[in-house]
């Protein structure tokens, strides 16, 4: 246990209603009446964002979130496969846990799995990726004042806006975090 003073942005509570992880913090202390502290907290396993106000030195569980490297083994009907890069030992995340991070998962490709008390609460997946084109239209240069983009399917599924010259079977490197194209690999 820890007060709520002492907590700080990046750090993770366990609370009645989940994980979360602090994401911003403040202590205000109001002429008159109490101290208190507001924070804006995410919820490590849904994502969803909250805000809560907190007692001044009330205190709160802190929830240490181990990370560990393993690699994406494939994807059938029960789930996600991975193997944890030190023991080799493999892991099963459902549908629902993985989330939006499907559309990112290659097989082979490495990434980190946020541990809770030896059970997978979440998966970190780095900045950015490389994909495959699978499928664009041909770009054609047309009257408009700005450089245009077109819709571009990856190798797994994920769409998104690339600049005309990019044809198909390009790799390009995609970035995670808002599913934008950053530059084209040779």
């Amino acid at each position: 246990m820890i007060s709520t003073n002492d907590v700080r942005p990046g750090m993770t509570l366990d609370l009645d209603d989940g994980i979360f992880q602090i994401v911003e913090y403040q202590h205000v202390k109001p002429g008159k009446g109490k101290a208190f502290v507001r924070m804006k907290l995410k919820n490590v396993e849904s994502g969803a964002v909250l805000d809560r106000t907190f007692r001044a030195d009330e205190p709160v569980q802190q929830a240490i979130i181990e990370r560990r490297p393993h690699q994406f083994l494939y994807r059938d009907d029960m789930g996600f496969h991975f193997m944890d890069g030190e023991t080799y030992s493999q892991l099963r995340l459902a549908d629902a846990e993985v989330g939006d991070s499907a559309t990112y998962l290659r097989e082979g490709d490495s990434v980190s799995l946020a541990m809770y008390e030896g059970k997978a609460i979440g998966l970190d997946l780095p900045a950015s990726v490389e994909m495959e084109v699978a499928a664009t239209e041909p770009g054609i240069k047309g009257d408009r004042s700005s450089a245009g983009t077109k819709p571009a399917t990856m190798d797994t599924g994920l769409v998104v806006q690339v600049p005309l010259f990019v044809e198909t079977g390009d790799r390009i490197r995609v970035d995670t975090r808002s599913g934008s194209y950053m530059t084209r690999v040779t």
